[in-house]
């Protein structure tokens, strides 16, 4: 028998951090194409990839960013390109099916239900802010929902996937959001090999405990049996704590900015550093990583070659 190969996902940059609060995150498209070409060296098979406006920072939807630094990473690096749906709380769907329905990735995010979440905690650590957007928008989270009913998702399976042949990261925040993608795949909407990803951390969604990631697990094999990998992502402190569990029950991993602004105890210069870290824990346990083509493999992706960009 094959040895297991471990997926690595990076998540370079996301929505939820913001500029004051590191300097080493990525924020113009320059950047976030550096970024994610050296976290792919390091070793991650999958790029998980927002994109922000380039004079400020703020969370951006617009497809023209998306594609000043899409090209550039897939000509640099064999790695797989998957872009959110989710973009942030306060965008439309449109506005955050614009990028990918033009780019029409490999794989995209798809969060599996709509819930609360709650940036607005991070208000709590004093901090100069260099833009007046930033504590505006972690305080808007205190009474915004995070929407995605069951059309909202119906209609990303539809136009990406069965439109675009996109697979998706099914990005599970609590239990419930597993019946939810089970649901699907009853109705025929999805069908496996999933690519489960568990979160955890998030205020508002299930808490980043190793006896949840236990669970989540128990309730995914019951309801997808051998037909589903599943992945581990957890916030700030708890993401290499985390992570490492999952790998050692059989899981994938994803590291990278979005998550955690921290390598160990001191701010993480890039998101390499975490990619490296996370793979010195599986050489420890004597894992190894996936290439982006055995990622393929394991997943069931159309190529890089069927891309838009």
């Amino acid at each position: 028998m094959a040895p297991r190969k471990v997926i690595i996902t990076c998540a370079v940059t996301g929505s939820v951090h913001t500029p004051s609060m590191s300097p080493h995150l990525p924020v113009t498209p320059d950047q976030i194409a550096a970024e994610a070409i050296a976290a792919a060296e390091a070793g991650a098979s999958i790029l998980h990839l927002h994109a922000r406006d380039p004079k400020d920072g703020r969370p951006t939807a617009d497809p023209d960013v998306f594609m000043q630094f899409l090209p550039r990473i897939k000509q640099a690096t064999d790695a797989v390109i998957n872009i959110t749906t989710g973009g942030s709380s306060l965008m439309t769907l449109d506005q955050r099916l614009a990028a990918p329905l033009r780019a029409e990735p490999e794989m995209c995010s798809l969060n599996m239900g709509s819930m609360n979440f709650a940036l607005f905690p991070m208000l709590d650590r004093p901090r100069q802010w260099q833009h007046e957007w930033e504590s505006k928008l972690l305080e808007a989270t205190r009474d915004t929902i995070f929407k995605n009913t069951f059309a909202d998702m119906e209609t990303v399976l539809e136009r990406l996937g069965k439109g675009c042949g996109t697979r998706f990261e099914f990005e599970c925040y609590d239990v419930g959001h597993l019946y939810s993608l089970a649901h699907f795949r009853d109705r025929g909407l999805v069908s496996g090999p999933l690519f489960i990803q568990f979160v955890f951390g998030i205020l508002g969604g299930i808490g980043a405990d190793p006896e949840n990631l236990i669970h989540m697990k128990r309730i995914a094999d019951k309801l997808f049996g051998d037909s589903y990998q599943f992945s581990v992502l957890a916030a700030g402190r708890h993401q290499m704590p985390m992570i490492s569990i999952a790998a050692a029950m059989g899981g994938n991993v994803r590291v990278g900015l979005e998550d955690s602004l921290y390598d160990g105890r001191r701010l993480a210069n890039s998101n390499a550093d975490q990619v490296r870290r996370i793979r010195g824990v599986l050489d420890g346990l004597s894992l190894d990583v996936a290439t982006p083509a055995e990622a393929r493999e394991m997943l069931a992706l159309k190529g890089g070659d069927r891309v838009a960009f």
